[in-house]
């Protein structure tokens, strides 16, 4: 038996979910462990199988001390699991989605200081952080220094908030918006201009595009079934 854990619980959970059924035909088993000490927790307990393994998407970003101190101690697990525990090399789930190539055309906002953010942002990423010595634009340096307590996954979740305002697109909630994964509607047919407008309708067509993603594929090139 194969399993995914994730500590993502809502829209999070259910991408994890969309992802076994849409590209790994529901080989893996997936489930939520609620929060990154929840995987240690059940790491720790773990009794492992011989023919058990076991996939971790563990958000992991190196500017935050605390989950630099977790992550070394799933290091550690996963060294001396015999390799029936592979950690996915993964920022966070908000990070998959933001880095979508499609999203600023899917979800249709029409903010190009967030978009400017966005790309500035995104050319930063190296070694699980904002590398802000890439950044050279002054309004996406004000924009990061506005975070009280700066992480680069506090600067993901609320870049992805900004573009997936509309409750048809959010990755917020218990379930992803429903855009991502039913037909939904494009902005010829609502009077909501940021319903977006993708080039395909079908839900199940669109999360196949973003599971294929770049980032994606990287993240779970290491499951393997």
């Amino acid at each position: 038996m194969k399993y995914l854990w994730t500590e993502d619980t809502g829209a999070g959970l259910h991408f994890w979910t969309l992802v076994n059924q849409l590209f790994f035909d529901d080989t893996l088993v997936v489930e939520s462990k609620r929060s990154n000490q929840g995987l240690l927790d059940a790491l720790s307990d773990l009794e492992l199988k011989e023919d058990a393994e076991y996939y971790i998407a563990f958000d992991y970003v190196v500017d935050n001390q605390d989950i630099r101190n977790k992550y070394r101690r799933l290091r550690s697990i996963a060294d001396k699991s015999e390799g029936k525990i592979i950690v996915l090399d993964m920022i966070c789930f908000e990070y998959l989605i933001l880095s979508f190539d499609k999203l600023v055309a899917w979800t249709g906002t029409g903010k190009a200081d967030k978009i400017k953010i966005r790309e500035d942002v995104l050319s930063a990423i190296a070694n699980h952080r904002i590398n802000l010595s890439k950044i050279g634009d002054k309004k996406t340096l004000q924009y990061l220094a506005g975070f009280k307590r700066f992480s680069t996954e506090r600067v993901m979740k609320s870049l992805v908030g900004e573009f997936t305002q509309n409750e048809k697109w959010s990755v917020k909630t218990l379930l992803m918006g429903e855009c991502w994964f039913k037909d939904c509607c494009i902005s010829e047919y609502s009077d909501n201009p940021r319903c977006g407008k993708p080039e395909i309708t079908a839900g199940n067509e669109k999360m196949r595009m973003l599971i294929q993603s770049k980032e994606v594929q990287r993240v779970i090139g290491d499951i393997i079934l």
